[in-house]
């Protein structure tokens, strides 16, 4: 069930912060900083505050967030140990039915791109294939350090628009 606009506006913060503190992956902060933005006007106003949080943190807490996620097709998402919302996003990209060879391309990469940027691979998967994923990888490899931390605060901040629109409605 999806929360009006109005619902979310009245919330008291603590409640709001326990519906959405897990929008930037577990990191509760952001919804309590986008919490001080309302009254929102719509669904939009939602996600950019959400947005306007992280982007407008300190660069540690920025980088924490950037940390906090989970790699693609890792070990932590084929045990299930990842959130919810990041097991659903990658089953639906197909990552939980990679090949041998897929699954092993995901590990070699996952593995070079925390080695150069010392983050995990961030990518908002809704509607995405596992094949433009790993292109997208092999891509961003090349990026330069602080265009890469921009390309991934750009996608958690694609991954917390999808998850505000599955919970919020339009």
């Amino acid at each position: 069930m999806r929360l009006s606009i109005g619902d979310l506006n009245r919330m008291a913060v603590a409640d709001f912060i326990a519906g959405f503190g897990d929008v930037a992956e577990h990191s509760p902060w952001v919804a309590e900083r986008a919490a001080g933005a309302r009254p929102f006007a719509d669904r939009d106003a939602v996600a950019d505050a959400f947005a306007a949080a992280l982007r407008g943190a300190a660069p540690d807490e920025r980088l924490a967030v950037l940390r906090a996620h989970p790699d693609l097709a890792g070990r932590a998402a084929l045990a299930g140990e990842v959130s919810d919302d990041s097991r659903r996003e990658q089953a639906g990209a197909g990552l939980d039915k990679l090949t041998s060879e897929q699954f092993g391309r995901f590990t070699a990469l996952n593995a070079a791109y925390r080695e150069r940027f010392g983050i995990p691979f961030i990518f908002a998967v809704k509607g995405a294939s596992a094949a433009m994923i790993l292109a997208a990888f092999e891509e961003r490899l090349g990026n330069g350090h602080e265009a890469e931390l921009e390309t991934a605060t750009d996608n958690v901040c694609r991954i917390m628009r999808f998850r505000i629109e599955d919970r919020v409605a339009g």
